[in-house]
Formats: C-alpha cells, sequence, structure tokens
C-alpha cells in the first residue's frame, strides 16, 4: 500500500508531473517523458505505473475534447489490435520480473523512446515508412507494451502516425482518441491483475486533478509560444538523467 504521507518537495514535483502530463495531452510532445522515470524514484517502478496512468486518463479526457473531431479513425483501428497483443505480452512480463527488474525496464524503454524521438526529428520529412499490415503491427505491439510496462508508447505512435502523413490536428486528435481508449482498457488490468491501483493511488490522482487541468491550459498557449528546439533539447536532457537514476 503506497503512503500518502509525501514531503513538500514530493508533492511538488507530483504536482508538476500532473502539469506536464495535462501539456503534453494538449500537442507539447515529449514532455510527459520526465514523469515516468520521476514516478519510477518515487514509488518504485511497477508501482508508479498505477499512480500515472489514472492521471494519463484524466489527462486524454482533456486532450479528446480540444481535438476529438480531427480523429483519423482508419489509424486507430490499423493499431488497436497489436497494440493489445503488445499490452498482453507486457502484462505477464510485468508478473514475472521484481520490481528492481521492472525499474531498468521502464529505464531502457525510456532510453529507446529518446532514441525513437531523436531518430524521428532527423528523419523529418522523409518517406521512409510503407503503409503495410506489417509496418501497423510491429509498430503496434511495441507500443502496446512500452505503454502497459512505462506509459512510454508515445514516441512509438508518434513514428506511425507521422508516417501516415497526417496533418498536425489529425496527427494530435489520433492520437488523443487513442491513448484514451488504451488507457481506460489498461485500467481494470493494473486494478485486478497487477493491483497497482487501489483507493490511496486514486486519491492522490483525484489531488492532482486540478495540476492536471492547470497543465492543459498552458500547454495550449506555450505550444504557440516555446521555441520547440530549445524546448525539446531541455526535455531530452532532463528525461535521459532521470532514466539513469533509476539504474542506480
Amino acid at each position: 500500500m503506497i503512503n500518502l504521507d509525501f514531503s513538500i518537495l514530493q508533492w511538488s514535483l507530483l504536482t508538476v508531473c500532473a502539469m506536464f502530463i495535462g501539456m503534453s495531452k494538449v500537442g507539447v510532445p515529449g514532455i510527459s517523458m520526465i514523469v515516468v522515470p520521476t514516478l519510477a524514484i518515487i514509488f518504485g517502478g511497477k508501482a508508479s505505473t498505477g499512480v500515472l496512468l489514472p492521471i494519463l486518463m484524466m489527462a486524454d479526457l482533456f486532450g479528446v475534447a480540444y481535438y476529438h473531431r480531427h480523429a483519423q479513425w482508419k489509424y486507430f483501428w490499423k493499431l488497436l489490435p497489436w497494440a493489445l497483443i503488445g499490452i498482453g505480452i507486457a502484462l505477464w512480463v510485468g508478473k514475472v520480473v521484481n520490481d528492481e527488474l521492472f525499474k531498468n525496464i521502464i529505464a531502457i524503454l525510456v532510453f529507446g523512446s529518446i532514441g525513437l524521438m531523436l531518430w524521428k526529428d532527423r528523419k523529418k520529412g522523409t518517406d521512409f515508412f510503407p503503409d503495410t499490415w506489417l509496418f501497423a503491427a510491429s509498430m503496434g505491439i511495441l507500443g502496446g507494451f512500452a505503454t502497459m510496462i512505462g506509459n512510454v508508447a508515445g514516441p512509438v505512435f508518434a513514428i506511425y502516425l507521422l508516417a501516415m502523413h497526417l496533418p498536425k490536428n489529425s496527427f494530435i486528435g489520433t492520437g488523443a482518441w487513442f491513448f484514451l481508449v488504451v488507457n481506460f482498457l489498461k485500467f481494470p488490468l493494473h486494478i485486478f491483475v497487477w493491483k497497482t491501483i487501489t483507493w490511496n493511488t486514486l486519491t492522490i490522482d483525484f489531488i492532482l486533478l486540478p495540476a492536471i487541468a492547470v497543465g492543459a491550459f498552458l500547454g495550449i498557449i506555450l505550444i504557440k509560444k516555446i521555441s520547440e528546439k530549445t524546448y525539446r533539447t531541455a526535455v531530452i536532457i532532463i528525461t535521459v538523467l532521470s532514466a539513469f537514476l533509476l539504474l542506480i
């Protein structure tokens, strides 16, 4: 059971994490990557996924509310069945490994996701992926595994949606709906299989709800004003350092 008796520093970190999640769901790319290792350091690897998931679910509602009309459902249905297979694989892995190894897997997934973000940036504008079932299957399974183990599937699905040449609003809208559905499907698995969601963790999540809303509001404003290059560089540096702490 997770204790609610946190220090001021820990509550501050949780509040910032919730704000970052809110910002990420309205189109600020990559910023949620910082949250994953931070929560894993505070709560432990597996337990942190149960704390984070309801925060993501609440933030998903903000993202869908803002971009719901722009979803491209063809790509949603191409990915979903394969993502469910990836989630099933991750569900089994999470049952058989200890927490130390679980944190190491999260760290590796974070590093891999950062690598995918950097690779995607270098290949921007290049038509290097085919629109085939094999590509959708591989991205779906990898993304499903990453979202169940560490809630770090964003870069995987971003690569798929970018490869489909979706415009900005369609890209965000399709991703918003996809993660809303996937995260709500994961919710009972965390309760009944991994047992990482309890009344205590839900209490933490509801306390952080206002921070999610503030983050979503700030994200809508900041995405129009901040230099993406500067922002992404800062996110990557902080995230890599946080992931290294998981391996110590």
